[in-house]
């Protein structure tokens, strides 16, 4: 498709955002480009150096924004409401529709300080950068909405970080998203008041990433499109093993599209206590944890909208959030068990089984989806999945287990391949292993698609 660029953030008005300027970096050397994102934008036909210029030296793209823009926001980071926040490393660059007639957005992770540093550098570790691709493959290859990377450029600065070895090399990721509204951009400006700002905001949101317009009930209707977004993306993190880490409210887009890989893990286990980040000491956003923290965010941009809306309309839309998130973890499991759905009732106590036994045994997650993909589980599993390998008689295959994928091994994302990955390009500058990675989690993608 063409480049189609847009500028809808403009409508919003310069209370929204600072305009920006990204940092000069010693060196530029493109490390990852998505030519397969690229041209759902029309981006694809850029050169090397076209690339480099653009996401690495940020010249603007044709008829897209002039300027970066660092957006503002507030939010909650483990339930404690911090005002000092906003785009500290990063800004949106540019905005565009995609071949699904989406409005889309290319926002940057390390690319210097903004009003919003603190007294952060506003850089990103090459190591941040190469787990962001690492997350954002594997997590589109199993169905969870995601933003993806688009771009992976290392820069040539020495950076020191409290939890790993430094110095560290650096970079500047660029990544594609369904917008950059956050819950806490409604929070901060109900922090300030600025209710006719937030009806702004309302009206924005609706059309630009619903294709509704604003009216009486608009606040009401977004946080039901919120809800229901959300809650899928909560069964889908679970559905794919997948713990962020860090779900606070300024990390959750309002279109429901998960983003902002900090300290993410793969849970080897169905282990509703498994952790990803270290210092989640109380396991606030553990694996089995992270529907209640996504829910409980979800009911922050409800107490936002409190302030231009009656209150019961705001509970009724949240009181949906438990039954699309039982409907939709269900889904999310047959999908991953390779099977057509049968009925409400008989897929819900298929998954009810399948959790049980899953949690009972703690069979490796990646390799029970392997075997079981097409509802036949292999004769040499445990008699605690008789009862599940009984409820799969009764299901049919939705794809033939024909593709090449399923003559090898699962492929899984654990943190030790994480780790060895990384090794390879801090010891000896080897990128093999990364590319060789991302074209084996491309080949599941087909396979399971």
């Amino acid at each position: 498709m063409d480049f189609t660029p847009q500028q809808a953030i403009l409508e919003l008005g310069d209370s929204f955002y600072d305009s920006v300027a990204a940092a000069r970096f010693p060196q530029t050397i493109l490390r990852f480009r998505n030519d397969r994102a690229a041209a759902q934008v029309g981006l694809e036909g850029l050169s090397d150096a076209e690339w480099i210029a653009h996401f690495g030296r940020f010249e603007p793209l044709r008829g897209s924004l002039p300027n970066p823009l660092a957006l503002r926001y507030h939010g909650h980071q483990f339930r404690v409401y911090n005002p000092e926040i906003g785009d500290g490393r990063g800004f949106l660059f540019a905005q565009m529709t995609d071949d699904r007639d989406r409005l889309m957005d290319l926002g940057t992770k390390g690319s210097g300080q903004t009003p919003w540093s603190r007294f952060g550098d506003g850089r990103l570790t090459l190591k941040g950068g190469v787990r962001e691709i690492l997350a954002t493959e594997m997590l589109e290859a199993l169905n969870v909405e995601t933003s993806r990377t688009f771009s992976l450029i290392e820069t040539g600065e020495e950076l020191h970080r409290g939890d790993e070895p430094s110095p560290t090399r650096s970079s500047v990721l660029v990544r594609l998203n369904h917008g950059h509204i956050r819950i806490g951009t409604f929070q901060r400006l109900a922090h300030f008041r600025e209710t006719e700002a937030m009806e702004r905001l309302v009206g924005y949101v609706l059309r630009h990433y619903y294709g509704e317009e604003a009216g009486d009930d608009a606040p009401a209707r977004l946080l039901a499109h919120v809800v229901e977004r959300t809650a899928t993306m909560a069964a889908r993190f679970m559905a794919a093993g997948f713990v962020h880490g860090v779900l606070n409210s300024d990390n959750i887009n309002v279109t429901g599209e998960s983003f902002d890989y900090g300290p993410w893990r793969f849970a080897p286990f169905w282990e509703p206590g498994f952790t990803a980040a270290y210092f989640d000491h109380a396991g606030l956003y553990a694996f089995g944890r992270q529907p209640e923290a996504i829910y409980w965010d979800a009911m922050q941009l409800a107490i936002s909208l409190r302030q231009i809306s009656e209150e019961e309309p705001l509970i009724e839309a949240m009181e949906g959030f438990a039954e699309v998130y039982q409907r939709e973890v269900t889904a999310a499991l047959l999908w991953r068990l390779g099977v057509t759905p049968r009925s409400p009732e008989a897929d819900r106590i298929l998954t009810n089984v399948l959790e049980k036994a899953l949690a009972e045994t703690l069979t490796p997650l990646d390799q029970f989806f392997f075997d079981a993909f097409g509802g036949t589980l292999p004769p040499d599993y445990a008699e605690a999945f008789d009862d599940l390998r009984g409820q799969l008689e009764f299901y049919q295959p939705r794809k033939a287990r024909d593709h090449a994928y399923w003559s090898g091994a699962p492929c899984s994302m654990l943190i030790d391949e994480v780790e060895a990955i990384w090794a390879a390009i801090a010891e000896s500058d080897d990128w093999g292993p990364l590319y060789a990675k991302v074209a084996a989690i491309r080949h599941m993608a087909e396979a399971l698609a």
